[in-house]
C-alpha cells in the first residue's frame, strides 16, 4: 500500500497541480550537495559501462536484438544491442496482466510508480549522459530536461491521476423515499482502464516527452508499452528498467510496462499501434504520423505534433535585453525544440523603444549580433547550442539560403572544443515582407528564422494567429508596453488556443514550460490534440462502471 511518506510527498503534488504556483519535486541543478560527490562520476561511468554490449536492465529477453544510437557529438554509433519482439508479443504479454493491473487499487499503483520515481531520481546523470549522446543536447539541458522536469512531469501525471480516480467514493448506500417504504440500493463504482497503451517516443526529447503518457496510462490501470525512437533509445529504456524493478518489487508482473525497440530498417510503429487490443495511443513527432495516429478507429489519442510558433513585437522598453533574451529562445538547443520561435512579427514603421523607433531591418540585424555574440562565446556557447540530433535537421539549415529571402545571418561552421565531430549547425535568419507567406507558413525544424515586416500590429497579430489555426503553434512570445495591445493579443491567440508570454527578458524564455504549471500543448490547435497535464489526459484512459445492488433489510 503507499506509505505514510509516499503519500505525503503525493499531496504535495496535488497541491502544487491545483495552486499551479512554482513546484519542482526534483531540483533542477545537478550539484554535488543535493544528488551526492560521486553522483556525476557515477552517472558517466554507467553510461560508458552500458556502450557496445547488449542493454540488460530490462526484465524482458528476446532471442533478436538491434539497436541504432549514433552520438551527435562523437559521430560513432552507441553499439547497444536491446531486445526485439514483435508487435503481437508485445501486445500478447501485456494483454495478459491487463486484469491484474486494471484491478489494483489506485494507491497500489502509486505505490509503484512512486517507487519508480526514486529510482528514476538515482538515475539522473546515467540519463543525462544518454540524453547528451542520442539527442544532441547540452550537458545541462540533458540532466534538467530528461531528469529533474521529466520525473516531474511523471509525478504530475501520477498526482493527476490519482486525484481524477479519487473524485467519487467507490460505494455508498442509495436510498430513494416512496411514501410508506424506500428503496435502497448499494452502489458501487469502478474506474475501468480502457486497455493496453502505446508511447510513441521522439528522438530530441526521449523522457520528458515519453514520460506524462506513459504515467498517466500506468496510474490509470493501463498496461503499457513504450516504442522509443530508434535513435533514442537508452534513456527511456532505463527509465523503463525503473518501473520493471519497482512493479517486481510490489509484488506485479514487469509486462504492465514493457520497452518496445525496433530499428530504421525494420520499423514496427503502425502494426503496433494498429492492433486491435491497443486502445491508447501517445505520440510526439512529425504533423504527418501523427495525423495518421489521429486517424486511427478505435483509439483514443494524445498527440503533440509541430508548431509555427510567432514572436510579436510591437513596442518595447528596453530592446537590448529584448533581443538577448531572443537570441537565446533562439539559439537554445540548436532551435530543435517544439517551443522554439521561428516566426517573428515586425510592423513596418518599426518598434517603439525608450531610445526611439528601431526599424525591421535594424533589429534583424541587431537580432543577428546577438545571436552571434552567444554562440561565438566559448564559455557558454557550445552549452546552449548543443549538436543537432538528425542530419536532415543539419542539411535543411544549409539549403534554408535557397529559399529565396534576404539572409540576414547565414549559417556557417561551427566547433565544439570537447567534441571535434559534434554535429552543428550555426542559426540562420532571415528578412522577409508578409506577403511571402509560401516561405514562413511551415515548420521549418532546426535553428533557422524569419523577421517578417507586417503592415501593422494589428496585421502581425492576425498572422501569427492563422499560423496557429492553420498549422498549429505550442508557444507565442509578445512584446508590448501598450495595456490595450496586450489586451487585444490576448484575446486573439486565445481564440488561436496558443499561450502567449509578454514582455519577457532575463532568465525565463518562450522556450520553458514549468511543471505544475504551464499546460504543455493546449490541445486546441492543428499542434496536437492533447495538454499534458490537464484533467482530460488522464480521465480519457479509464471509464466509471456502476453497480448496484438491493440492499439487505434493516434489522
Amino acid at each position: 500500500m503507499l506509505s505514510e511518506q509516499r503519500k505525503d510527498f503525493l499531496n504535495k503534488a496535488i497541491a502544487a497541480i491545483y495552486s499551479r504556483k512554482f513546484y519542482a519535486a526534483y531540483p533542477e541543478h545537478p550539484a554535488p550537495a543535493i544528488y551526492g560527490e560521486t553522483a556525476d562520476a557515477d552517472g558517466k561511468a554507467a553510461f560508458e559501462a552500458a556502450l557496445s554490449k547488449p542493454f540488460t536492465g530490462l526484465a524482458q529477453s528476446s532471442t533478436q536484438h538491434g539497436g541504432d544510437e549514433v552520438s551527435p557529438y562523437t559521430g560513432e554509433s552507441l553499439g547497444i544491442n536491446y531486445p526485439l519482439f514483435t508487435p503481437a508479443e508485445l501486445v500478447e504479454k501485456a494483454s495478459a496482466v491487463k486484469r491484474s493491473w486494471g484491478k489494483a487499487t489506485a494507491d497500489e499503483r502509486a505505490n509503484v510508480l512512486l517507487h519508480s520515481l526514486e529510482l528514476f531520481k538515482d538515475n539522473f546523470f546515467q540519463i543525462a549522459y544518454a540524453t547528451m549522446h542520442t539527442t544532441g543536447q547540452a550537458y545541462m539541458m540533458s540532466f534538467q530536461a530528461s531528469g529533474p522536469h521529466a520525473a516531474d512531469r511523471a509525478l504530475e501525471a501520477v498526482a493527476m491521476g490519482y486525484e481524477e480516480l479519487n473524485r467519487f467514493p467507490a460505494t455508498t448506500e442509495w436510498e430513494k423515499p416512496m411514501g410508506k417504504y424506500s428503496i435502497t440500493l448499494n452502489k458501487s463504482w469502478r474506474a475501468v482502464p480502457k486497455g493496453v497503451a502505446v508511447v510513441i517516443g521522439c528522438s530530441t526529447f526521449p523522457t520528458w516527452n515519453t514520460v506524462p503518457g506513459l504515467y498517466a496510462s500506468l496510474i490509470t490501470g493501463n498496461p503499457t508499452i513504450v516504442k522509443p525512437h530508434p535513435m533514442a533509445v537508452l534513456p527511456i529504456a532505463i527509465v523503463v528498467e525503473c518501473i520493471q524493478k519497482a512493479l517486481l518489487a510490489n509484488g506485479f508482473s514487469a509486462d504492465i510496462c514493457q520497452l518496445g525497440t525496433d530499428v530504421a530498417a525494420k520499423p514496427i510503429t503502425k502494426e503496433l499501434i494498429e492492433n486491435p487490443a491497443v486502445k491508447l495511443v501517445d505520440y510526439t513527432g512529425g504533423t504527418t504520423f501523427g495525423n495518421y495516429v489521429e486517424s486511427l478507429a478505435g483509439k483514443t489519442t494524445f498527440t503533440e505534433k509541430a508548431g509555427v510558433n510567432s514572436i510579436i513585437i510591437d513596442s518595447v522598453d528596453d530592446l537590448d535585453a529584448v533581443l538577448n533574451n531572443l537570441a537565446f529562445s533562439l539559439s537554445l538547443y540548436s532551435g530543435q525544440m517544439c517551443t522554439a520561435p521561428q516566426n517573428f512579427f515586425i510592423k513596418k514603421e518599426g518598434i517603439q523603444t525608450k531610445d526611439g523607433i528601431v526599424s525591421t531591418s535594424d533589429f534583424a540585424t541587431r537580432l543577428a549580433n546577438a545571436v552571434t555574440a552567444l554562440i561565438d562565446n566559448p564559455k557558454a556557447g557550445p552549452h546552449i547550442i548543443g549538436a543537432i540530433q538528425n542530419p536532415a535537421t543539419a542539411a535543411r539549415v544549409q539549403k534554408a539560403a535557397d529559399l529565396g529571402a534576404e539572409i540576414v545571418l547565414p549559417t556557417r561552421e561551427l566547433a565544439n572544443p570537447m567534441f571535434a565531430n559534434a554535429r552543428l549547425a550555426a542559426p540562420v535568419i532571415m528578412k522577409v515582407s508578409a506577403d511571402k507567406e509560401s516561405l514562413f507558413s511551415q515548420e521549418l525544424f532546426g535553428p533557422i528564422a524569419f523577421v517578417i515586416e507586417t503592415n501593422d500590429t494589428t496585421h502581425s497579430v492576425a498572422l501569427a494567429k492563422e499560423m496557429a489555426l492553420t498549422h498549429g503553434a505550442i508557444s507565442c512570445g509578445a512584446y508590448t508596453t501598450s495595456a490595450d495591445v496586450k489586451e487585444m493579443i490576448t484575446d486573439e491567440m486565445a481564440e488561436a488556443y496558443t499561450p502567449v508570454s509578454f514582455n519577457l527578458t532575463g532568465g525565463i524564455y518562450v522556450n520553458q514550460n514549468a511543471t505544475f504549471s504551464d499546460f504543455h500543448v493546449t490541445g486546441g490547435n492543428p499542434a496536437g490534440n492533447a495538454s499534458f497535464t490537464n484533467p482530460e489526459y488522464v480521465i480519457k484512459r479509464f471509464t466509471w462502471v456502476g453497480f448496484r445492488e438491493p440492499a439487505a433489510p434493516k434489522s
